[in-house]
C-alpha cells in the first residue's frame, strides 16, 4: 500500500536504461539501504553482494544455495538437470539466492538489467536479511556467524575422507544420510548451534569419551512398589530406553551416537548432514512468511524511490511486471496450478496487515482488535516477522477479507463417502476452520512423516526397532520405504525394521 500523500520527486533518476556498473549498483545500493533502514526501520546483518553468471547460479542451485558445499555426486545431477532445462527455455533462473549468514552473502544475476538489480537488492539484500536477523527460529536454531566456517569445515573433512577412504566408500555414507536428513532435525528440543570454534574441541572430547560415556538413568525411574511389580524383561527394556533416551525422533542423530559398526569418520559424515539439515529446518518453517516479509519490502522500498524521483517510471514498470509476476495466484483449473503461491498469499497478508492497521473495517476491529487501527504498520509487521512461522502465522493473521479474495473454503474428502463435501463456508465459523485448515498445510511436522526409534538391545540381538505414526490412516509408500530402511540398515549394520501403528 502506498502512502496516500506523495513527496516531491527529485530532478534525476539514479539510472537510465538497462546497462549497470559496481559503481552504479554501489550507489542504488545506497539509495535502497537508506529507505530500508531509516524508513521501514530495517535490522540487516552487513551484506555481501556478489554478481555471477548463469552457469554459476546453476552451480548455487545443484549444492542446495550454499557457497561452501561438500562433494556428492548428487549436486552433479542436480545440475545436470538444471542446466538442461534452463539452457532448452523450459526453467528460468532465480534473479538471487540469499544465503542465512553473517555478512548476509546474496548472488545476483549478472543478466539482470539495472532496474532488475534494484529490485533483488531491495528484496534480499534487506527484505530476507531482516527476517533472517530477526526472526526467532532463525535466532534459535542456526548460527549466522558459524555457518560459513561450518561449511567450509565439512566441505574439507569430506574431501579428507575421500582421499583417505575411498571416494566409494565416502558416497555410501552420504547416500545413506542424504536419505534420512528430513528425519534427521530436532522438532521440540532446541539443537546446538554450528560454532567451528567449539566443534573441533567437542569432537576430540566425543571421541575420548566414546568408551566410557554411560547415564545412569535407572534410578530416575519412578518408585513403582505401589504398583504392578514389572517383570525382568520389562524392567530390562524401560532401562534401555531410558539408556538410549527413546524414542528418538532424530534418526541421524540416534544411528551417529548408537551404531555398532561406524568408525568415527563416518559418524563425522552423519553429524555433518543432519547440521546442515538443521540449519535449512527454519526455512522450511518460515517460506510464506520469509518470501512475504522480502515482496513486501521490495514493493515498499521502489515505491519509496519512485516517489522521490530516484528510479524513472520505465524502471519503475520494469520492476511492477516482475513483481506482478512474481505474486500471481494462479486459478485451481489452471494447467500449471501447484497451489497456493507463497509470494501472492504472504504478500498479499503483509499489504492487508498494513490495511488494517491504517484503515480497519468493523470486521477487522473485531477480528484484530490488537492492532486494527494501530497507524504503526512498521512496527507492527516488524513484530510479526520477528515472532511467527508459517503455520502460526496464517492461523492468527489470514484475515476473512482475503479468505473472500482468494475464494478460499473447505473440501473434505472422505473414503467411506462417495461425494465431496463443502465443510466450511464464509461466515464466522467457516472463516476460522478455513484459517485452521489452512495452517495445517503450513505444519511442516504434521507433514513430514512421523518416525521415531523405539527400541534397540545392543547386548542381545540389536534389532533396531522404529515406528511410523499414521496420520489419518496414511501409510508410507511401500517402494520408498524399504529403500530407506536399507539405508538405514547400512548405517546400523544389523537389522532393523519399521512398525507402523494410527496416531492417537
Amino acid at each position: 500500500m502506498n502512502e496516500t500523500i506523495r513527496k516531491p520527486r527529485a530532478a534525476q533518476p539514479l539510472f537510465e536504461g538497462a546497462e549497470w556498473d559496481f559503481a552504479l549498483m554501489h550507489e542504488v545500493y545506497e539509495a535502497v539501504k537508506d529507505v530500508a533502514l531509516n524508513d521501514l526501520g530495517l535490522d540487516v546483518y552487513p551484506n555481501q553482494i556478489e554478481v555471477i553468471s548463469a552457469e554459476q547460479m546453476l552451480d548455487a542451485y545443484s549444492s542446495v544455495g550454499m557457497p561452501l558445499m561438500y562433494s556428492h555426486w548428487s549436486f552433479g545431477k542436480r545440475f545436470v538437470r538444471d542446466e538442461m532445462l534452463y539452457r532448452k527455455g523450459y526453467q528460468a533462473l532465480a534473479y538471487e539466492i540469499v544465503i542465512n549468514s553473517n555478512p548476509c552473502i546474496s548472488y545476483y544475476m549478472e543478466e539482470n538489467s539495472m532496474a532488475m538489480q534494484t529490485l533483488v537488492l531491495a528484496h534480499a539484500a534487506f527484505g530476507h536479511n531482516h527476517f533472517f536477523k530477526n526472526n526467532y527460529l532463525f535466532q534459535q536454531w542456526t548460527d549466522a556467524n558459524g555457518i560459513l566456517d561450518y561449511l567450509e569445515f565439512s566441505k574439507r573433512y569430506v574431501a579428507e575422507c575421500e582421499e583417505k577412504f575411498g571416494q566409494e566408500a565416502v558416497e555410501s555414507i552420504l547416500d545413506a544420510a542424504h536419505a534420512l536428513q528430513n528425519q534427521s532435525v530436532f522438532r521440540y528440543r532446541r539443537a546446538n548451534k554450528l560454532n567451528l570454534s567449539e566443534h573441533e574441541a567437542r569432537r576430540r572430547e566425543r571421541v575420548r569419551n566414546e568408551e566410557a560415556t554411560y547415564s545412569d538413568l535407572w534410578r530416575t525411574v519412578p518408585n513403582l512398589s505401589k504398583a504392578k511389580e514389572p517383570t525382568a524383561a520389562e524392567r530390562e527394556a524401560a532401562e534401555r530406553r531410558l539408556r538410549h533416551r527413546l524414542p528418538e525422533e532424530n534418526l541421524l542423530y540416534f544411528l551417529e551416537k548408537n551404531s555398532p559398526i561406524l568408525q568415527a569418520w563416518q559418524r563425522e559424515l552423519l553429524r555433518i548432514v543432519r547440521n546442515v539439515s538443521q540449519y535449512f529446518y527454519p526455512q522450511r518453517q518460515t517460506k510464506l512468511m520469509n518470501e512475504g516479509c522480502a515482496t513486501f519490502v521490495h514493493y515498499h522500498i521502489v515505491n519509496e524511490m519512485y516517489d522521490r524521483g530516484l528510479i524513472s517510471e520505465g524502471a519503475l514498470l520494469e520492476i511492477l511486471h516482475s513483481h506482478s509476476n512474481v505474486v500471481y495466484q494462479t486459478d485451481f483449473d489452471h494447467p500449471h496450478h501447484s497451489g497456493l503461491n507463497p509470494y501472492a498469499l504472504g504478500f498479499a497478508m503483509m499489504q492487508d496487515i498494513q490495511r488494517i492497521c491504517v484503515a480497519p473495517t468493523d470486521e477487522d476491529r473485531q477480528w484484530f482488535p490488537d492492532i486494527a487501527g494501530c497507524q504503526d504498520w512498521r512496527k507492527a509487521l516488524k513484530e510479526i516477522w520477528a515472532t511467527y512461522r508459517d503455520e502460526s502465522f496464517v492461523r492468527q493473521y489470514l484475515s476473512p477479507n482475503l479468505i473472500r479474495k482468494f475464494k478460499l473454503f473447505v473440501l473434505t474428502d472422505k473414503a467411506a463417502e462417495s461425494e465431496y463435501e463443502i465443510d466450511a463456508i464464509h461466515d464466522d465459523d467457516g472463516y476460522r476452520r478455513v484459517r485452521n485448515a489452512l495452517a495445517d498445510t503450513y505444519d511442516v511436522a504434521a507433514r513430514d512423516p512421523d518416525i521415531q526409534v523405539t527400541d534397540v538391545d545392543l547386548l542381545g540381538d540389536r534389532k533396531l526397532i522404529m515406528k511410523h505414526k499414521r496420520r489419518n490412516g496414511v501409510p508410507l509408500a511401500e517402494g520408498d520405504r524399504d529403500k530407506v530402511m536399507r539405508h538405514v540398515k547400512r548405517l546400523w549394520g544389523y537389522d532393523a525394521v519399521l512398525q507402523e501403528e494410527d496416531a492417537s
